[in-house]
């Protein structure tokens, strides 16, 4: 119903976006508000319901399919809408978005009920829930700051035709976010099943790679100079080897707390929120003098605070669910079943002792 309600929502809104654009901008920007909290539903519904259904050893591969949705829109419309604006104008854009969604009722023959018995003292004193929020705050740092900062940055210092490469620019690294996204998933879930590694290691695997891997990218941008072949692909490795932690620290509520694994996404995502203030702030105050330096300063401060969040992560994150995660009934069936594991090995090495006399 969240999911569902929260679309439709949307869609309705953006169908309402040219007249709102009539009447001001102050009604346009109370509409994106409201599009807003209609879009904020969506990745902890879906993580509620992939934590009541998906299987513990397809859980990467299915959540980082569905939530690389977003990745793969972006890549279609950024040039669709173009186009579109080109031929038909804006306001098409904002009539066949809104046109084109459907709500899909489906009927489940069970449902987990969990009520509303929410542990909040102990989520807030949960070291490893503070650790993905943290990581998630550095990551996100990052992609605001690419997000909001780099049409200035291609335009100030690197002088780009914007207009000739807004296509190219904007489009591929969402498509290799995608791509790089599912891949990680099904090696993720992969790595799991075949026990090579731990849940834990491979959630800290991945975070870890991926966030490295996009600060690596990020300072190399800042030594790029006025190469526009270096600058472009720099950008596109950053955003989409971002595409990594995919299957790591961006799905890890559902390893702490699979009973509250959506009401934890919708916290992490609303602190992830923060640094969508706060990095375009710092942004504007490094780069106040127009310099090269400055955006140095910019994309170091990204990687530094990328880096940072990747290490506390990888000392602090785990996949093992937590105690205040667990019922009773569930910490009873599982206390029963050690027991009979203890017996059952106390029964073999019984019997292999009497075999030997």
């Amino acid at each position: 119903m969240f999911l569902g309600l929260g679309v439709l929502g949307t869609a309705v809104l953006t169908l309402l976006t040219p007249l709102a654009a009539q009447f001001g901008s102050y009604w346009l920007f109370a509409l994106r508000a409201l599009e807003g909290f209609g879009e904020g539903v969506t990745f902890p519904a879906m993580m509620a319901m992939w934590a009541r259904w998906a299987p513990p050893l397809e859980r990467s591969r299915l959540i980082c399919l569905s939530g690389s949705g977003g990745n793969f829109g972006a890549f279609l419309a950024l040039p669709l809408t173009g186009f579109i604006c080109q031929t038909l104008g804006w306001p098409a854009v904002f009539y066949l978005c809104g046109e084109g969604v459907k709500l899909i009722q489906t009927k489940y023959s069970h449902i987990y009920c969990q009520g509303w018995s929410v542990p909040v003292l102990s989520m807030m004193l949960s070291v490893p829930l503070w650790a993905i929020i943290i990581a998630k705050m550095c990551s996100n740092w990052a992609y605001y700051t690419l997000l909001t900062s780099l049409p200035t940055y291609m335009d100030n210092i690197l002088h780009f035709d914007l207009k000739s490469c807004l296509v190219f620019l904007s489009a591929l690294p969402y498509l290799g976010g995608w791509l790089i996204s599912i891949l990680s998933g099904f090696v993720a879930d992969n790595l799991i099943e075949r026990r090579v590694f731990s849940v834990t290691v491979v959630r800290k695997l991945f975070t870890l790679t991926g966030m490295l891997l996009r600060a690596a990218f990020l300072m190399a941008v800042s030594y790029a100079g006025c190469s526009h072949i270096l600058t472009v692909t720099f950008l596109t490795l950053s955003i989409a080897t971002g595409g990594i932690s995919g299957p790591g620290v961006f799905i890890n509520q559902i390893d702490i707390a699979p009973r509250f694994a959506g009401f934890l996404l919708g916290i992490t995502n609303t602190y992830g929120t923060i640094p969508g203030i706060v990095a375009p702030i710092a942004t504007g105050y490094f780069t106040k003098d127009h310099t090269l330096a400055g955006w140095r300063k910019v994309f170091w401060v990204a990687a530094g605070i990328n880096v940072g969040g990747a290490l506390i992560y990888t000392i602090f994150g785990t996949g093992k669910i937590q105690p205040w995660a667990i019922t009773e009934e569930e910490r009873a069936e599982a206390e029963e079943k050690r027991k009979r594991f203890i017996l059952a090995t106390h029964s073999q090495v019984h019997k292999k002792k009497r075999w030997q006399v």
